[in-house]
């Protein structure tokens, strides 16, 4: 399979992903009670990890591959945005999922990962949309 469609199967994959999580998964968080959120959460986690994982390190694979090819253009804003997708991932969304986990999770905790979402959900959404428009998709 050619990097361009692997690259947009993983693209499309995490958008969709994005979207869902932004508009179901998270604020469904918020209508558990805190018992029952830390027994669903212990399961969600790994679930949408072997989801999740994959994708994004095919993702980050591919770009890291077109920007050393071509390091200029629609691959450097890619590349920017899937960088900084990576880092807010491990900056505040992992801290969030390990309050989760550990039961010391408040409603603002989980209201401010809804909020947070938006700043995953749109590069996804934009780095799908780029690699559409760079590989002459659309």
């Amino acid at each position: 399979m050619e990097t361009p469609l692997l690259g947009l199967l993983a693209d499309a994959g995490l958008c969709v992903l994005a979207w869902m999580v932004q508009l179901i998964v998270y604020p469904g968080f918020l209508e558990y009670n805190p018992s029952d959120l830390i027994s669903w959460h212990r399961k969600y986690t790994p679930r949408i990890t072997v989801i999740v994982a994959p994708l994004m390190l095919v993702q980050l694979g591919i770009a890291i591959y077109h920007i050393i090819r071509e390091p200029f253009g629609y691959n450097l804003i890619s590349f920017i945005l899937i960088l900084a997708i990576w880092l807010f991932t491990f900056a505040y969304f992992v801290p969030i999922h390990q309050k989760i986990d550990a039961g010391k999770a408040k409603q603002a905790d989980l209201r401010r990962l809804v909020n947070l979402s938006w700043s995953r959900t749109l590069p996804w959404t934009l780095v799908f949309l780029i690699n559409l428009i760079n590989y002459r998709v659309l």
